[in-house]
């Protein structure tokens, strides 16, 4: 479905004839993903690459690097792809492409890959207890300490660029029954030194973080529920911007397209045959996070 207007209508287009699959489970041809560089230029992703470059009339096989692919974006003419084998989200590879074509090129080892994040020109990727910034594609990369690396403390559990020059970090620890300690550090040098900002709410397990900008940034946590923390003030505090009892049918692909203006997907369908009746709702938010609609197709 593709709409052009932020939601307002809708128009089904050409998929690729493959099923639709889930990184933790799949086998054989399988997609989870979608991207677009540009209008006319996206990806559709899983154990297996396909593109468009008609805005989604015509999708053709394409070559892929080795592995499944657990996350793709596209930053400063370069599509990376982070892989991990067979399906595992313990270690894998982050690659680079250009986006006008050629071969897949590996940029580093990732220890335990969750996602790229983005915003303008710098991606940022966990690694274990360090983070890989680039801005220029994955041409050339720095990696950083960070700040939560035992349990006692909290450990890293996802990153969101903020600014040219800033990041956000999501830190769990202290689970129980349903609640876990959530630390959002910040840095303004891109991860080479890093400050506490505060604490979002405890309930729910914590899925990602994403920012509209400094100021506004975005928690997803679900357990017995699915929960959107807001921060307006640099994640020194926070209120709960959706709330959804739904049994924690959680969240997928939670960010931000301007500084104003954000997605995520609640409730994502995945190939259980025991999921029936998950929601597969697209929300999105215009005030950088503090209020969510859901969008009719």
């Amino acid at each position: 479905m593709r709409t052009l207007d932020r939601g307002a209508s809708w128009v089904g287009l050409p998929a690729p004839v493959v099923p639709l699959g889930q990184a933790s489970t799949s086998t054989g041809a399988a997609v989870w993903g979608i991207r677009f560089a540009n209008p006319q230029v996206g990806f559709v992703f899983g154990n297996g690459l396909w593109e468009t470059t008609d805005g989604g009339q015509r999708w053709t096989a394409v070559a892929s690097p080795q592995g499944s692919i657990l996350d793709l974006e596209v930053i400063d003419s370069q599509v990376l792809a982070l892989t991990a084998s067979g399906g595992s989200a313990q270690a894998g590879t982050l690659w680079r492409q250009p986006l006008s074509g050629g071969a897949w090129q590996a940029v580093t080892q990732v220890s335990g890959p969750h996602t790229i994040a983005t915003q303008g020109q710098v991606a940022a990727v966990l690694d274990g207890s360090s983070v890989i910034v680039t801005g220029n594609g994955g041409l050339s990369i720095a990696t950083h300490a960070l700040p939560c690396t035992t349990p006692a403390v909290g450990t890293p559990t996802a990153a969101a660029v903020t600014s040219p020059d800033g990041l956000a970090l999501l830190c769990a620890g202290g689970a129980a029954m349903g609640s876990v300690e959530k630390t959002v550090y910040v840095s303004s040098d891109l991860g080479a030194t890093w400050a506490k900002a505060g604490t979002a709410p405890l309930g729910g397990d914590p899925i990602g973080i994403s920012a509209a900008n400094p100021d506004q940034l975005v928690v997803a946590a679900a357990s017995g529920a699915s929960e959107l923390y807001y921060s307006g003030n640099g994640g020194a505090s926070w209120t709960t911007a959706y709330y959804v009892g739904d049994g924690g049918a959680g969240f997928n692909d939670l960010g931000f397209t301007t500084t104003s203006d954000g997605v995520v997907v609640h409730g994502p369908a995945i190939s259980d045959p025991n999921s029936e009746g998950r929601p597969g709702q697209l929300l999105l938010t215009s005030d950088g996070g503090a209020a969510w609609q859901v969008v009719s197709f």
